[in-house]
C-alpha cells in the first residue's frame, strides 16, 4: 500500500479520536518520560491487514519510534501472536493505541472474511469480488483489505466501469434499450456489465453480446440454468453471481463455475478481529 494514500486517513482518524488533546495522558504522563516498549497482540485467528498503517500512526506521533519484529499484511496469525513490537514515547503509544487498533481490527476482519470465501471457491476457478458497500471515506482501505484476503476489487467508484442495474433500466425504459444506448455511447475499451434478475432477461444479454452479466438474487436452479445457457450461447460473456451468498452456500454456487461471486458482506458485515496493545 502506498503510504501517501493513507496519510489523510491517519490524520483524520487521530484528529477524531484525540480532539483538542488527550487530557488523561496530558495530566498523567510527563513528556519527559523515557521511551517504553509495547506490542500489538492477536487475541484470535485471522489474516493481517493494516500493519503498515499502524506503524505509520506511531511514526506520525513519534518520529523516533523504533519498530521490532513485525508480521506483514497477508500473514495468517493465531491467538497470542505478537504482530508488532515497538518502542516510542509513552504519550505517542497512548494517543495512537486506539486508532491503530481500530484500523487493524477492521481491515484484518475484512481480509479474514474474504480469505474464508476465497478458500472455498478457489478450487473451482472462481474469484471473489467486493462491491461498493463500504464504509464512507474508507473505501480504498477496505478494498485493499479485500485484496490482502485473496479477493478482487470490482469498481472502485462509479467512474471505474459501466454496470447497468435495475434502476437504470427502469429510468431508461427497458433493458434492451439501456444496453444499446450504453454500447453506443460508452468510451472506447470500456467494458459493459448488465445486472439481470430473471431468466427472461437472458435473451438481451445473448443478443447484445455484453461483456459481463450479473445474476442477481437468482435461485440455485435459476443460476444453474442461466450459467448453462450463457456458456452455450455467449461464451465470451463473463458471469458474476451476486446476492444471498454466504459461507454456507458459496461452494455450491462455485461448483456451477461462474467466473466471479460478489459478496457485499465482506466489507459491510465483516466482524472486527480481536487485537490488543500491551505496554511492556
Amino acid at each position: 500500500m502506498d503510504l501517501w494514500l493513507i496519510k489523510k486517513f491517519i490524520t483524520d482518524a487521530l484528529r477524531e479520536d484525540i480532539g483538542e488533546e488527550d487530557i488523561t495522558t496530558q495530566i498523567l504522563v510527563s513528556p519527559d518520560l523515557s521511551y517504553r516498549k509495547a506490542k500489538i497482540v492477536a487475541k484470535s485467528t485471522g489474516i493481517l491487514a493494516g500493519i503498515e498503517i499502524a506503524r505509520e500512526i506511531f511514526h506520525f506521533l513519534c518520529p523516533d519510534t523504533i519498530f521490532g519484529n513485525s508480521y506483514k499484511d497477508g500473514d495468517k496469525f493465531n491467538s497470542g501472536d505478537t504482530l508488532l513490537e515497538l518502542e516510542a514515547s509513552p504519550q505517542a503509544i497512548l494517543k495512537g493505541e486506539r486508532v491503530a487498533l481500530n484500523f487493524l481490527q477492521r481491515l484484518s476482519g475484512i481480509a479474514t472474511l474474504t480469505g474464508k470465501f476465497a478458500k472455498i471457491v478457489s478450487p473451482y476457478g472462481v474469484k471473489i469480488l467486493d462491491t461498493r458497500k463500504t464504509t464512507p471515506n474508507l473505501r480504498l482501505l477496505e478494498k485493499y483489505a479485500v485484496r490482502v484476503g485473496g479477493g478482487l476489487n470490482h469498481r472502485i467508484n462509479l467512474s471505474s466501469g459501466i454496470i447497468i442495474k435495475d434502476n437504470h433500466i427502469k429510468i431508461v425504459g427497458g433493458l434492451d434499450k439501456a444496453i444499446k444506448i450504453a454500447k453506443q455511447k460508452a468510451p472506447p475499451f470500456t467494458k459493459i456489465e448488465v445486472e439481470i434478475s430473471n431468466l427472461d432477461e437472458l435473451k438481451y444479454i445473448i443478443e447484445n453480446k455484453v461483456d459481463m452479466v450479473m445474476l442477481d438474487n437468482f435461485s440455485y436452479q435459476e443460476l444453474k440454468e442461466a450459467i448453462k445457457t450463457i456458456r452455450n450461447k455467449s461464451r465470451q460473456t463473463l458471469i458474476e453471481v451476486s446476492g444471498g451468498v454466504t459461507l454456507e452456500n458459496a461452494e455450491k454456487i462455485a461448483k456451477l463455475k461462474p467466473d466471479f461471486i460478489s459478496v457485499g458482506g465482506i466489507t459491510h458485515s465483516a466482524a472486527g478481529v480481536d487485537i490488543s496493545l500491551e505496554v511492556i
